[in-house]
């Protein structure tokens, strides 16, 4: 009997002729493997239950990294498997209305029948399915990461309604202008944005003139439904090896007071820091079936999800670049964001004509000044004067 085909890989490999950059396919597929598994797969944790659901965020400058192009093909694996989903732009009642018809009973092994209500938000555009400080339901986003048994939503003529088993994946994309124009202030570093993964990057992966289809492509794809149907019909409670339980002892105990991020943003991400392990021990299982791991998370499945999650945090502040609320601070993130995107730097002059109309020309050396002291940009002294460039 053949070893089933990594669905992560086979992706990867799938979508690899175009301009997306590579982590931002990669979590397209993880979210895919999460929409599939839904809240019919769990792992059980000492007295607690942990569910496969993500809350992942594409996040990169608007029109440069392809954030839109490297959703479309995991839309079509969803759409394929009938996976419920929610309306783009919808009210809090309606989308309470679309969880609660989601509501089906899968066939267990055991007779008893899996209540659950999977919902996957999948939104190319976050901020208009979150509104503009749309604090109540960015506190129900907040509640249901958790996936409770039991969810009681009262309504306005008093009724109320119970949701069994929710389940909320959510893969959506926004910028990092739009993060600040769109969060409260106070909801950075808790709340909704400590649950969520912010993927970035500032550029496309490569430039690709003709992205047709090859035959290799349909093909890949093909193989791509038959597994992901099979992913889908996974159901019950993960099992984990000796090996895993040691792996992961050993990772826990090392990150345990380690800011991932240095010292860089830590108030945005503080929440997300203590939860870590929550987004690795879902990672895992993703990784699992993802490769046919038959619910038996090893430590390979754990290496891979750290892995993932390692190579993410290595931009992930850049999402909330400028949030602070002080116009030197967007204009400082703005400045550093044009240079990482500029691989051959910017003499002062450029700066100053590009950003003349977001600062004065004090506030805009401040900005440089502030960026070459925290080492995020430095001075490259060449034969045409000095150039500012960001460090990779």
């Amino acid at each position: 009997m053949s070893k089933p085909l990594n669905w992560i890989d086979t992706y990867l490999r799938y979508t690899d002729d175009s301009e997306p950059p590579r982590l931002f396919r990669e979590w397209c597929a993880v979210s895919v493997v999460a929409a599939a598994l839904q809240r019919k797969c769990w792992l059980e944790w000492g007295t607690t239950v942990f569910y496969p659901n993500l809350y992942v965020v594409l996040t990169a400058p608007a029109g440069k990294a392809r954030k839109g192009t490297a959703m479309s093909p995991a839309r079509k694996f969803i759409n394929h498997m009938n996976i419920p989903l929610a309306a783009e732009a919808v009210t809090r009642e309606a989308l309470i209305r679309t969880l609660k018809e989601a509501e089906t009973i899968t066939p267990a092994p055991s007779g008893v029948g899996i209540i659950h209500s999977s919902l996957t938000v999948f939104s190319p555009e976050l901020t208009v399915f979150l509104g503009y400080n749309n604090t109540q339901l960015m506190s129900d986003l907040t509640d249901w990461f958790d996936c409770s048994e039991k969810w009681v939503y009262r309504t306005k003529t008093a009724g109320t309604d119970d949701i069994t088993g929710i389940f909320i994946n959510l893969l959506g994309a926004t910028t990092p202008d739009l993060i600040r124009s769109t969060l409260p202030l106070d909801a950075i570093g808790g709340g909704l944005t400590s649950r969520m993964i912010f993927v970035y990057e500032e550029k496309k992966g490569k430039i690709v003139p003709f992205p047709f289809v090859s035959e290799e492509m349909k093909q890949l794809e093909n193989e791509l439904r038959l597994r992901i149907e099979e992913i889908y019909l996974l159901k019950g409670r993960f099992s984990f090896t000796r090996e895993f339980l040691s792996a992961w002892g050993d990772w826990y105990t090392a990150q345990e007071g380690r800011n991932p991020f240095g010292n860089h943003f830590i108030r945005a991400f503080d929440g997300y820091v203590e939860r870590r392990p929550t987004q690795v021990l879902k990672l895992s299982m993703i990784m699992n079936a993802s490769r046919g791991g038959n619910m038996t998370l090893d430590a390979c499945d754990l290496a891979r999800a750290v892995d993932l999650l390692e190579r993410t945090e290595v931009k992930m502040p850049r999402a909330f670049g400028g949030i602070g609320g002080s116009t030197t601070s967007q204009l400082t993130y703005r400045i550093l964001e044009y240079l990482q995107t500029s691989p051959g730097g910017a003499p002062t002059s450029t700066i100053m004509r590009l950003f003349l109309y977001e600062g004065s020309s004090e506030e805009i050396s401040e900005a440089l000044n502030h960026l070459t002291l925290s080492g995020e940009v430095y001075i490259d002294q060449t034969n045409n004067g000095a150039i500012y460039r960001a460090r990779e």
